[in-house]
């Protein structure tokens, strides 16, 4: 089965995993809600959105193995890992803030081959496949063409349970703050780099990010024509827990910037 086909199989059980989430909001009582530790928020919508997802993709590939959020699985595979974060933005959900995602990857090896990031509210599937564009419900989309950290609308995220670079962290912030169009705090990582695959970003950086976080949007936003980098330069995002995804014209210029404080 080529890639393109495993992908498009993954868009119909992300988008049936995203029904159940978004009918589960309108229902949902905050009273269920647990805590994997300070701020890691989680309910059983998370936890069965999870089970759903890894059922549908068992017939999909028999033989991967699972790295998932909620931990309902841990088998791994020898060649194929699925990377899923059945519900990116629990904090959002659980708060009522529209803003969450269903995000699930491929990955072959050490090579992420497919990726979809389905944002619920907006009924918006972002996908690609190793080989091909980029897409969201079916048309195809590019990174912007924006070529300066002055004319970029930016995104991050906050660190909500590990504070040792909170202070570096917000000096960032407000010098990007004061040099760009804006910065956005949307409160999903996956939601983050398909916008930016998009072209509704100009860039997104945070750090203390998960394999489930970021996987799929990593691939997204590659095969929409831009870049993913940790804070060094470097290409490796998922050990480092430092990503920095862009359009490809701002990366140098936005990578000046964060070195600044992240030096080590």
């Amino acid at each position: 089965m080529q890639y393109s086909q495993i992908t498009n199989k993954v868009v119909e059980i992300a988008r049936q995993a995203g029904a159940f989430i978004r009918e589960q909001r309108k229902v949902f009582d905050p009273s269920k809600i647990e805590y994997k530790g300070l701020n890691d928020l989680v309910s059983y919508v998370d936890k069965t959105a999870e089970e759903m997802i890894v059922a549908g993709l068992e017939k999909v590939l028999p033989e991967a193995g699972f790295i998932t959020e909620e931990k309902t699985t841990n088998r791994v595979g020898e060649r194929f890992n699925w990377i899923i974060d059945p519900l990116d933005g629990t904090t959002n959900f659980i708060h009522g803030l529209p803003t969450f995602a269903v995000s699930i990857a491929l990955q072959e090896g050490d090579e992420l081959v497919s990726g979809v990031v389905y944002e619920v509210n907006l009924d918006e599937c972002f996908y690609a496949s190793k080989g091909t564009p980029a897409y969201l419900n079916g048309a195809e989309i590019k990174v912007s063409q924006t070529d300066t950290v002055a004319a970029s609308l930016l995104a991050t995220g906050f660190p909500y349970y590990d504070f040792t670079k909170q202070a570096i962290y917000i000096e960032l912030f407000t010098e990007l703050m004061r040099n760009t169009h804006g910065l956005r705090r949307v409160g999903s990582a996956a939601v983050d780099l398909a916008w930016t695959a998009a072209g509704r970003f100009e860039g997104f950086y945070e750090y203390n990010l998960n394999a489930w976080d970021v996987a799929a949007g990593i691939l997204i936003v590659k095969q929409a024509g831009g870049e993913v980098v940790n804070f060094k330069g470097g290409e490796e995002v998922i050990v480092t827990r430092e990503l920095l995804a862009t359009n490809g014209k701002i990366t140098k210029e936005l990578l000046s910037y964060i070195q600044k404080y992240f030096k080590d």
